[in-house]
């Protein structure tokens, strides 16, 4: 469709013209003839290969490039959705970068210290358009880290939204989605910096958000 043509563009966040993303993207999906498998084989990569990683700074363009976390190999919720938009792109597959409000109740400790309360403002997740439609995918929790866990993981069909669990594997509370902020063309650095002010304790502003903060 003509209107999605702009979701097949790279920006200097979504790069998808970078040779590591090219090359990575065509790697995991020459051997795949249906779209949806090809969806399929760069939601799991990015899911399982790029280790999740909440604490890591999320202030300026290079911290969100999907190049450098293809590099990196690690990365929080907004970084791996960045990335699987990239890879997707390089294949042909319009997608999008989209966001969330939702209330983690298992919340870990070492993140229970840096922000008030338990509701995550910015989580990020990739829309992929698929079968004439926009579907939404959640590539954050990597498999090993389900497994330490207790979480159930997220798994992609290629046909249907893939969010996370509302319980983990022992019926405990878990996620719940407080408010979906809807899709953007690239990541608004500036919304995020707006979004995490309120909910950072000040001595991990420093850390997420740059000294500026």
């Amino acid at each position: 469709m003509e209107e999605n043509k702009s979701y097949l563009k790279p920006t200097p966040i979504i790069d998808c013209d970078h040779w590591t993303i090219k090359e990575k993207a065509d790697e995991l999906t020459k051997r795949q003839k249906e779209v949806k498998e090809k969806a399929r084989n760069l939601f799991y990569f990015v899911r399982d290969e790029i280790k999740y990683d909440p604490y890591m700074p999320r202030y300026l363009q290079e911290h969100f490039r999907a190049s450098n976390t293809l590099v990196r190999k690690d990365g929080f919720c907004v970084q791996k959705a960045v990335l699987l938009v990239a890879l997707s792109r390089a294949v042909g597959i319009p997608a999008r970068i989209g966001f969330a409000v939702i209330r983690n109740h298992l919340l870990p400790e070492k993140m229970a210290k840096m922000i008030h309360g338990n509701t995550l403002p910015e989580h990020g997740y990739a829309e992929l358009y698929l079968r004439d439609r926009w579907i939404k995918t959640t590539p954050v929790f990597d498999l090993e880290m389900c497994q330490k866990n207790r979480i159930i993981p997220v798994e992609f069909d290629g046909e249907n939204d893939a969010k996370f669990h509302s319980h983990n594997q022992d019926g405990q509370l878990h996620i719940e989605y407080v408010m979906d902020r809807g899709p953007y063309d690239d990541v608004p650095l500036d919304a995020i910096r707006e979004w995490l002010i309120p909910v950072l304790r000040p001595e991990a502003k420093s850390l997420i958000l740059g000294s500026e903060s």
